[in-house]
């Protein structure tokens, strides 16, 4: 393909892709309004559960879907389900009917994510691959950054256009969707991609992953609020661990036709790579959850300004991710990038280590850019990676497998991250109430009836109140709900609260490092095969060309054999020549000269 077709086809993945990437980052900023309005917010987690559930286990079944059936038709298929979705969601009367179309969308979500990528590796050699990875991180970065503020604005209007403002925040992705549609419909055409003979398709498999990652996503998001050792939990960690064994049983059953072949673990570079997503997707969603969070909490910042105060990390992983893809296109080689992007996440990480509630944003903005440095090498990389160790047939499945261990990873590590989190605070608080000079600062907050006597101070006076007639419970509780009381108290007053989220924190941050030095020191035993110098479709169409003339081969093989064998017996018939028609007797009557000869 010539580069303007390639522009061609990477124009319409992007349109995809900012379809998926701008509603996750809108939907997070309207949340809490959302679940004002419909009067359900301490539904709102599932919301975000079935989303995720959903795309989650979507991801591998797309990627090999799209390998027998071609990635036009699914990837078509994706926006339409994530428009129905969307445009099913703002008509939704409660938060359980939005968490169910919200499951639907991110039935589409899976293919959104999973086949661009695919795409990428079809149509693209993957020493060209790098070079133009830099466009779709460019769509992520400004989806992230336009997402918090168009979600504030909808979440912040009453009406639009006759419209509840948050239910633009699914309206608009029907707009965008359309567009995305025409621009698929004209552009992503890749040459030679066609439906397969004798198609198996894995039902088992498909189902089996439903039982395994369905029980376990939910337990692993509604974990904290159940209780980890719960009945609830138990069932699922029971559900979820036949369902992997099961699994595991159908895909050996299957084969090459399996959702996600157990072949393709055989490679040390597959397998290797996939333990490395898992870990960075860990730490990567440790980051991108908790630094807004704490933004918001401690900064006192809006969602709509949190968004923007990402941007150091955004820059920093398009700057590295171009910057890397470059060196990759040029060098061919691309094994030192692991190393060094899990070190730089080493040093963000140790950076966010040391906060404390009064660093201003300046400070946190450095350990941004250091994690952006490293995600921007990493995400490309292990991608990259996971095609090459793959043949050309298996592209797709390889490289939605490869998400699909990612998005485990980073469900974990909300999970786990957020639940050390929320237990720490009930230590961390009450610390920071009994610190000297937070607990005089406090003191004269109280006494001054200047402070007293500020309305914006009611609720943060009437929580102290209750912690000095005996609830010291409601300290540790403080956070875990609203925290609509800590906007514009004086500083004093709320100082405890801020500096015990701020080591809570650090515990979080801590964990995250742990986890990337181990992804450090694996990454130095990944074993990067030589990328391969054609793309997985010209690789495909050179193997069909050998298999056909290999087939012509045999079969001319053959014809020297039979015209030998004709010869050694004495025939005096070519043998691809056909026979001779012989006339019988009936024909010859009359004929008599005619039936001699005969």
């Amino acid at each position: 393909m010539t580069h303007r077709q390639i522009l061609f086809v990477i124009f319409g993945l992007m349109a995809g892709m900012f379809l998926s990437s701008l509603d996750q980052t809108i939907v997070g900023t309207a949340i809490r309004t959302i679940g004002d309005d419909l009067h359900g917010l301490d539904h709102q987690a599932w919301v975000t559960t079935a989303y995720l559930i959903c795309s989650t286990i979507a991801t591998p079944i797309y990627g090999k879907l799209s390998d027998l059936f071609g990635r036009r038709p699914l990837f078509i298929i994706a926006i339409v389900i994530f428009l129905v979705g969307s445009a099913a969601a703002s008509f939704s009367t409660s938060m359980y009917m939005l968490a169910a179309f919200r499951g639907l969308q991110g039935l589409g979500a899976g293919g959104l994510m999973a086949l661009p990528l695919t795409i990428m590796g079809d149509i693209l050699a993957p020493r060209q691959r790098a070079k133009y990875q830099g466009y779709f991180l460019a769509v992520f970065g400004i989806s992230s950054v336009i997402g918090p503020l168009i979600g504030g604005l909808f979440a912040g209007a009453d009406q639009i256009l006759f419209i509840t403002g948050w239910r633009w925040v699914f309206l608009l992705n029907v707009p965008i969707g359309v567009i995305a549609l025409v621009i698929v419909g004209i552009f992503l055409h890749i040459p030679g991609q066609k439906r397969k003979d004798n198609i198996r398709i894995d039902w088992w498999g498909a189902a089996m992953v439903i039982v395994a990652a369905a029980p376990l996503l939910l337990v692993a998001e509604q974990g904290r609020e159940w209780g980890w050792g719960s009945l609830n939990a138990w069932v699922c960690y029971v559900i979820g661990g036949l369902g992997v064994i099961a699994f595991i049983v159908a895909e050996r059953a299957m084969g090459d036709a399996a959702l996600i072949p157990l072949k393709l673990f055989k490679s040390r570079t597959f397998s290797m790579a996939t333990i490395l997503g898992v870990l960075v997707g860990f730490g990567m969603f440790g980051a991108l959850l908790t630094v807004p969070l704490y933004l918001q909490l401690v900064n006192g910042s809006t969602p709509t300004e949190s968004g923007f105060q990402m941007l150091p990390m955004i820059l920093g992983l398009m700057i590295s991710s171009i910057v890397s893809g470059q060196i990759i296109s040029r060098t061919g080689k691309y094994k030192m990038f692991p190393p060094i992007g899990t070190a730089f996440m080493i040093l963000g990480f140790a950076w966010f280590t040391q906060v404390s509630y009064d660093k201003p944003w300046w400070y946190l903005s450095i350990g941004m850019v250091f994690v952006g440095l490293g995600l921007g090498q990493l995400m490309q990389t292990l991608t990259l990676a996971s095609q090459n160790s793959v043949g050309p047939r298996d592209i797709g499945v390889a490289t939605s497998s490869s998400t699909f261990f990612r998005q485990i990873g980073g469900t974990l590590g909300t999970a786990i991250l957020f639940s050390v989190l929320f237990s720490r605070l009930s230590s961390t608080i009450p610390a920071a109430f009994r610190d000297k000079t937070l607990a005089a600062d406090l003191a004269k907050a109280s006494a001054d009836p200047k402070v007293v006597s500020d309305p914006a101070n009611s609720g943060i006076l009437k929580l102290l109140s209750e912690v000095k007639s005996g609830s010291t419970a409601a300290l540790g509780n403080a956070l875990n709900g609203d925290t609509s009381f800590l906007n514009k108290a004086t500083l004093a007053l709320k100082a405890p609260f801020l500096d015990g989220f701020a080591n809570a924190t650090v515990t979080v941050f801590t964990i995250a490092l742990v986890v990337v030095a181990a992804a450090f020191v694996l990454s130095f035993f990944l074993r990067p095969a030589p990328l391969r110098t054609r793309s997985a479709m010209d690789e495909a169409a050179h193997q069909d060309r050998e298999a056909k003339a290999a087939d012509d081969d045999e079969t001319a093989r053959a014809a020297v054999a039979a015209q030998a064998a004709a010869n050694a017996m004495g025939s005096p018939v070519s043998p691809d020549t056909g026979s001779i028609r012989v006339v019988t007797r009936d024909e010859t009557d009359g004929d008599d000269e005619t039936g001699r000869r005969s």
